[in-house]
């Protein structure tokens, strides 16, 4: 496999494979409601370029408006089937910014160039929150490339992730959260250490943390903010030993070539 991956915090980032670009869950303020960015600059500028934008699901923090119209026009944006009836703004943004948009289900493939991108299921909830009672499922994609790259959103452990997912050579998971505690439907560095072991992935990135975190809430379990990086790495090495796992810092990038 090759493939170049560069994380720039929270679920944001970019996967290069066969010279496509994909971005993940764009996300590229400073403040989110009462959210601030509390590690890691705003991504650059650079950092909205891309082939083609993944949304896994409808929360603010996944997908945001403010980011997907950074975008340069024509992107190409795959979104969870149903979101533009949920939200009505993104039909406005995709509309400014010329976007091309996808709505996929689980089961559902977009090729963009040379990379292949099927839908599958997340176990997650999905909604706009606090808006209404639109459900929309929410996603996780697999990247077939010169590489196979699994980039999960947001889920918990679901019985049939591996056989959903497939062989994948590297997992993009979620391993913590924007707050002190995290709710049904997250992984955490300890699940998110099961979810590798199931999917025999040989190489993870984490993410999901370490990024935003409520104002005025430093002092609260700031454990939840910092260890989670470092805490899948450890519970990796126990669960799924042959996996070899990047930690990255953000705006750091890694290239994973061939195995040997």
């Amino acid at each position: 496999m090759s493939v170049e991956i560069t994380w720039w915090g929270h679920a944001t980032a970019t996967v290069r494979d066969s010279g496509v670009r994909v971005l993940t869950d764009p996300l590229f303020v400073r403040r989110l409601a009462h959210l601030r960015r509390r590690r890691g600059a705003v991504p650059p500028a650079a950092a909205a370029v891309a082939d083609v934008a993944l949304v896994s699901h409808l929360h603010a923090d996944h997908l945001h408006l403010g980011s997907l119209a950074k975008l340069p026009p024509g992107t190409r944006l795959l979104v969870p089937r149903g979101a533009g009836r949920a939200v009505p703004g993104l039909r406005r943004v995709v509309a400014a910014r010329g976007l091309r948009v996808t709505e996929m289900a689980p089961g559902d493939v977009c090729a963009v160039g040379e990379v292949r991108i099927r839908a599958v299921p997340a176990a997650h909830d999905g909604r706009r929150l606090p808006y209404g009672p639109s459900r929309v499922p929410a996603l996780g994609y697999v990247l077939s490339g010169e590489s196979t790259t699994y980039f999960a959103g947001d889920t918990g452990l679901f019985d049939g992730m591996a056989e959903a997912v497939g062989a994948c050579d590297v997992a993009l998971l979620p391993v913590g959260g924007w707050g002190p505690y995290l709710g049904p439907g997250h992984l955490d560095a300890g699940r998110a250490a099961q979810a590798l072991a199931r999917l025999g992935a040989r190489c993870a990135v984490p993410v999901h943390y370490g990024t935003y975190w409520p104002i005025g809430m430093d002092a609260i379990r700031p454990h939840e903010f910092h260890a989670p990086g470092d805490d899948f790495v450890r519970h990796a090495g126990r669960l799924a030993p042959d996996a070899v796992v990047h930690r990255l810092v953000h705006g750091e990038c890694v290239r994973l070539e061939p195995a040997r």
